[in-house]
């Protein structure tokens, strides 16, 4: 029961989390470069620059979605009392 009242509070964490992430980037890419970051669409762009990128990219993203749902699911879990996701297993 849990899981589908979380559902809508998940979808907007999510978008919340999209727009934390892309205002990170932003943010850590002007400390590596002046220019724009590179798209794959681009035709005059670089292999390493284009990797870089998107690594950087990539990390930010998962880095700021994980946290952001973890928080979501925490404040869930103190307005409701039930955690709407699974157990760690023990090793």
């Amino acid at each position: 029961m849990a899981r589908a009242l979380f559902a809508p509070i998940s979808i907007v964490s999510g978008f919340i989390a999209g727009l934390l992430a892309k205002k990170a980037f932003a943010a850590l890419w002007g400390r590596v470069s002046d220019e724009e970051a590179p798209d794959p669409d681009q035709r005059e762009v670089s292999w390493p620059l284009l990797a870089a990128s998107l690594a950087i990219q990539g990390a930010v993203f998962q880095l700021t979605r994980g946290l952001v749902d973890h928080a979501a699911r925490t404040g869930f879990l103190r307005f409701t009392g039930a955690w709407p996701g699974g157990e760690r297993e023990p090793t």
